[in-house]
């Protein structure tokens, strides 16, 4: 009985390392010539968007949040009871020039643009926004992560390695809640296109 219960004693004190419970994906979009019906256009120009190499690409042309076009949305899943994350990869298919010039994610309430995870040329450095991280990859893997009322910022550069958190911050929830993706602040001379590519929503675990 007593070399029972001392085994069940060093048992009872010995820590278990469980693996971290994998997040369940929502949604998957990889852009592979086609998408899913769930998206709709917003200031939709067909001659300036297309697909390639499968994934989408968008060209950034002059313009802001408020009346930006070919802006990619889609409803967003509810986070009242759940923390959520949302991940595009964004390449900036030519070095960007102008400033301001962008790609990435945008948050929309009632039609407004009220929130932006975007890679993003400023004073001819890029960085990622919020949280003006620097970068130096044209290719950013942006990851938001959304609760009943905060956010966080993510990204990895081209995609490798662990997330780096950027910012954080409150984000209160809203009616008719959606993603976009979108670019602007593109020179008006040239043709530079941001490539989309694989576009998931996923329910964390806690």
């Amino acid at each position: 009985m007593k070399q029972l219960m001392l085994s069940f004693i060093v048992l009872a004190n010995t820590l278990v390392l469980l693996p971290a419970a994998e997040p369940k994906v929502l949604f998957h979009e990889s852009f592979d010539g086609r998408m899913d019906k769930g998206w709709s256009w917003l200031r939709e120009d067909g001659r300036t968007w297309r697909f390639k190499d499968d994934a989408l690409e968008i060209r950034a042309e002059p313009g802001f949040a408020h009346n930006v076009k070919n802006a990619l949305l889609r409803p967003a899943p509810d986070r009242n009871q759940r923390k959520i994350a949302i991940e595009i990869t964004v390449t900036f298919t030519t070095p960007p020039t102008n400033q301001y010039e962008q790609a990435g994610l945008t948050w929309y309430q009632q039609g407004k643009p009220v929130f932006k995870l975007v890679h993003e040329l400023v004073d001819g450095a890029t960085y990622v926004f919020p949280g003006k991280v620097p970068t130096n990859t044209r290719t950013v893997q942006l990851q938001l992560v959304l609760s009943s009322g905060k956010y966080e910022a993510r990204f990895r550069p081209d995609g490798k390695g662990e997330f780096q958190t950027a910012a954080t911050g409150e984000l209160p929830p809203g009616t008719d809640e959606q993603i976009s993706l979108q670019c602007y602040h593109g020179p008006p001379e040239s043709e530079h296109w941001m490539r989309f590519d694989d576009f998931r929503i996923l329910e964390l675990s806690e």
